[in-house]
């Protein structure tokens, strides 16, 4: 069965893992403690970010990650943002939720952020980090979904 770790679950909402412990102690976020490590299902995952609560504060967090992204100015290094809007089923969304998860663990400690956000069959996935990391995620979904690349809208 596929899980979600509570780091898992922390990179997509934004919130930090203490905050999710909190919503797990409230009865907020369900799942399954084993051998120490919290594993949450994709039900227990939509169930939580669907709560009215929890969702202002996704959302909040979301937009924070693109706003951040706008006013600095500073960058020392060249930065991508993009905002990637899918119509989808359950299934799917759970999907990309994966893959996306998957490919962000997949390259540690690259600065790098990724926020997902679900509102019905609306999915919403912010990406933002190095131009090389976000370019090599989009790329590799594109390829593994179209066989090719397709375009994508940036901000930068």
């Amino acid at each position: 069965m596929e899980t979600y770790t509570i780091n898992d679950v922390a990179e997509m909402t934004g919130f930090t893992t203490r905050t999710l412990r909190n919503y797990i102690g409230a009865g907020l976020l369900e799942g399954e403690k084993t051998e120490g490590v919290w594993k949450f299902t994709p039900e227990d995952f939509s169930k939580f970010i669907s709560h009215p609560s929890v969702f202002s504060g996704i959302k909040s967090k979301h937009q924070a990650q693109v706003f951040d992204f706008l006013v600095n100015d500073t960058k020392k290094e060249n930065q991508i943002c993009t905002i990637l809007d899918f119509y989808v089923s359950d299934g799917e969304s759970s999907e990309l939720s994966d893959f996306f998860c998957q490919q962000m663990n997949a390259v540690p400690e690259s600065r790098a952020k990724l926020s997902l956000h679900r509102n019905g069959q609306n999915t919403r996935i912010i990406l933002s980090g190095p131009e090389t990391v976000v370019s090599d995620i989009l790329h590799c979904y594109y390829d593994t979904k179209n066989g090719d690349s397709a375009p994508v809208t940036t901000a930068e």
